[in-house]
C-alpha cells in the first residue's frame, strides 16, 4: 500500500494531476513537492533537436484570404509547448534561436509556447538548424514535408493553383494525415 500511495502522489504532482475518481479514492494524499528548476537553458543543439521530435510541432495552415488572389493564404508554424513551470525554458528558445516568442501564457491551462511565425525566421534560421542537427522519428517525416512548402513559398510557387494544391496534399498527408 506504502508504494502505490507514493506513485498516487508522484502522479498527483504531474502535468494532469489526479482524474477525479483517484481524488475520490485518495482525498487525504499529499502530492510529491516538484522542485522549481531555475536557470533554465538549451544544453546543447542535439538536445533541442530532441526535445523537438517529442515535443515539438510543424504546422502548415491554409486560410480564406480575402486580399490573396486564389483565396487562400498559407501560414508556417514552429512551436514547441511544455508546462507553465518551464516558462523560463521556452523563453530561453528565443535568444538559442534568435527568434519567435511566447504565444501562450497560461496559468489556468498550465501551457506556455514558444512559437516562431515570421517566415524569414522559419526559412533562414529554423530550417537550416533541423538540417543541421536533425529530428528524429516520425517528427522527421513532419519536418520534411514541412521544408517542402516553405521552399514552394520561396519559389513563389503558393501562389499558383498548381502550387497551392500541392500545398494542400503535402498538408493533408502531415501528422494524423500520415499513413
Amino acid at each position: 500500500m506504502d508504494g502505490l500511495l507514493k506513485i498516487v502522489a508522484i502522479k498527483a504532482s504531474m502535468n494532469n494531476g489526479l482524474s477525479n475518481q483517484l481524488k475520490e479514492s485518495f482525498p487525504n494524499l499529499t502530492p510529491v513537492l516538484r522542485p522549481v528548476i531555475k536557470d533554465q537553458e538549451i544544453p546543447d543543439p542535439y538536445w533541442l533537436a530532441g526535445f523537438t521530435s517529442g515535443e515539438g510541432s510543424f504546422v502548415i495552415r491554409i486560410e480564406k484570404s480575402l486580399t490573396h488572389h486564389l483565396g487562400f493564404q498559407i501560414l508556417l508554424r514552429f512551436t514547441l509547448s511544455q508546462h507553465y513551470r518551464d516558462k523560463q525554458l521556452m523563453e530561453s528558445l528565443i535568444k538559442y534561436l534568435n527568434c519567435g516568442n511566447i504565444e501562450k501564457v497560461s496559468t489556468r491551462s498550465g501551457i506556455v509556447t514558444f512559437v516562431v511565425y515570421k517566415f524569414h525566421d522559419i526559412f533562414e534560421k529554423i530550417i537550416p538548424f533541423f538540417q543541421k542537427y536533425q529530428i528524429i522519428g516520425i517528427k522527421s517525416e513532419d519536418f520534411k514535408d514541412f521544408f517542402l512548402v516553405a521552399y514552394l513559398m520561396k519559389e513563389k510557387k503558393h501562389l499558383t493553383k498548381e502550387g497551392l494544391d500541392k500545398i494542400k496534399k503535402i498538408k493533408a498527408g502531415m501528422n494524423k494525415g500520415r499513413s
